[in-house]
């Protein structure tokens, strides 16, 4: 269990400097654009889709509170954190790095904007990291399953 507890804060501690070091990179001017994806910067003072916007300075302390829930629950159930201490590694930097942008620059820093044939949300590297992690959950449960049938 010690040993699956350090990989995950490495890996936590190593994806939110990449994820932070991207953003720079955004914050400091750069973009380019394309005919469908476009790298250019935005602030996100909601989450997904700027949804709960209204909260403003209110919802990186929910954030912080439902992670911090999320932590203890895995404390209390380390089979769950043993079986998925990747995915959670990937969920848990990307909504720390998110987090830290909303203290730092008042919303998130995005930049990753989809606009061929319809136009889709901006999001960062961050985000990627968050449904990774809910892949890999589905991923584990569905091998499971399929191995037990």
């Amino acid at each position: 269990m010690l040993k699956k507890s350090l990989i995950t804060v490495s890996v936590i501690i190593f994806l939110i400097i990449v994820d932070q070091y991207i953003k720079s990179i955004f914050v400091n001017g750069f973009s380019l654009k394309g005919d469908c994806i476009s790298l250019v910067l935005a602030y996100n003072k909601g989450v997904a889709f700027s949804m709960f916007a209204f909260l403003q300075e209110y919802l990186k302390y929910i954030q912080i509170a439902l992670l911090a829930i999320g932590a203890i629950y895995l404390a209390f159930n380390k089979e769950i954190f043993s079986k998925y201490y990747i995915a959670i590694a990937f969920l848990f930097a990307g909504g720390i790095s998110n987090i830290y942008d909303r203290f730092i620059h008042g919303g998130v820093v995005d930049y990753i904007y989809w606009h061929c044939w319809f136009d889709f949300a901006i999001f960062n590297f961050a985000d990627i990291l968050i449904n990774i992690a809910v892949a890999i959950i589905l991923l584990i449960n569905f091998i499971k399953k399929e191995t037990n049938e």
